[in-house]
């Protein structure tokens, strides 16, 4: 197996999910306080997770499309393992902690055995979904993943990998795009039509028709994200005779705004801020906000942002941070999350007289994060590279 060269990495486009990923924290603080979705403050956080399907499809077309003379599904398997499962793990025993911290109760107050307790626990570990009405639902409200709800996003993302390496990197950039048109045509019905709140927040759990609508999400941003990273690079067949493959950059790389990455996290900001669009009655308007974030906006704002760069200084420095914390926060703040719920509904709290404890719980998260990065994942990437991979590559 022939060593593989380390490719640079989009410091904008891991900044933008760092961005994203504290986002969907504010998104979860304003869960506690809402009804429905009709009436949730920061409305559209959930699109986030939207967001950062075309983020991985466009890195790992980008990381793996020219690799595959050289390279195994097997050993692509093991990279895609090595890089995103340390975590999953880590997510799973903070949920457990957080849980029993709670008293190993459902929401309505049931009790719930140990023995049941572990069985999410190890289902949480391998990345195997729990089904409404299953005892492992162990806080009774249908979660994929009772005790690391965010967990489901990788579910679908780890399917994504799967399709990938078995079919999608066949496809021609031809039938891509038609792969990426039909999708988008799936989302835009499922969001005007079948969507039981008129929106895209769907896929965490495995009931109703949440799976084909998380299914649906995945494959359009995903194959979107795949054909981007294609427009953005393409292979010089001269260097892939010689095993030294490299991409040069379409003219696409000469879009170039000022302060690109913070007018990006702006639009993101404001998109997912958004109210609930059209209320009960109208819902399929809020299904065409989704459908126009995701299928239009979400890429352009890659295109920019993979085409921009960013000077030396403070501004590289915070991208480097949010991208480097963006994965393990988005992992492990939700335990936190059910923790502040608890201590909310228990005490029917408002916004006003928790904001403070909501900002702890951030600030927690993100510190907590950063540590279990530092002190955890990237030793753990590094040793089961050094086990898994340098053998092969040598």
């Amino acid at each position: 197996m022939a060593t593989f060269q380390v490719k640079p990495h989009y410091l904008l486009l891991d900044a933008l999910r760092g961005v994203a990923a504290l986002l969907v924290m504010l998104y979860h603080v304003f869960e506690a306080f809402a009804t429905s979705p009709f009436d949730q403050r920061f409305n559209h956080g959930y699109l986030a997770v939207d967001f950062f399907f075309v983020l991985s499809g466009f890195v790992i077309g980008y990381a793996y499309d020219d690799r595959w003379g050289k390279m195994s599904t097997t050993h692509f398997f093991k990279r895609r393992l090595i890089r995103l499962h340390p975590m999953v793990v880590a997510g799973a025993i903070i949920g457990l902690i957080a849980y029993m911290a709670q008293g190993c109760v459902t929401w309505n107050g049931t009790h719930i055995d140990l023995q049941w307790v572990a069985v999410a626990w190890l289902l949480s570990m391998f990345l195997l979904p729990t089904f409404p009405g299953m005892a492992s639902d162990v806080r009774g409200n249908g979660e994929m993943f009772p005790l690391n709800g965010p967990s489901w996003s990788l579910f679908f993302e780890y399917i994504g990998n799967i399709l990938y390496a078995l079919f999608i990197r066949r496809l021609s950039t031809r039938w891509l795009c038609y792969l990426v048109a039909l999708s988008a045509i799936g989302v835009v019905i499922f969001a005007t039509g079948f969507s039981e709140y008129g929106s895209l927040g769907v896929g965490w759990t495995m009931g109703g028709n949440n799976f084909s609508g998380g299914m649906l999400r995945l494959m359009f941003s995903y194959s979107m994200g795949l054909l981007l990273s294609r427009l953005f690079a393409h292979s010089n067949d001269t260097a892939n005779e010689q095993n030294t493959s490299k991409y040069t950059h379409c003219r696409l790389k000469s879009i170039k705004v000022k302060g690109i990455f913070w007018w990006c996290s702006l639009v993101l900001v404001i998109l997912f801020s958004i109210p609930h669009v059209g209320g009960e009655q109208h819902r399929w308007m809020n299904g065409l906000y989704d459908s126009f974030c995701v299928l239009l906006v979400f890429p352009a704002i890659v295109c920019f942002a993979a085409a921009g760069s960013i000077s030396e200084g403070s501004s590289r420095k915070v991208c480097k941070f949010l991208g480097d914390i963006s994965y393990p926060v988005y992992m492990v703040h939700y335990p936190f999350m059910y923790l502040f719920y608890a201590w909310v509904w228990k005490n029917e709290l408002t916004f006003p007289q928790t904001w403070h404890i909501a900002l702890t719980v951030i600030t927690v998260s993100i510190l907590t994060a950063y540590i279990i990065l530092k002190c955890y994942d990237e030793p753990m990437r590094k040793h089961l590279t050094q086990r898994w991979l340098r053998r092969e590559e040598e």
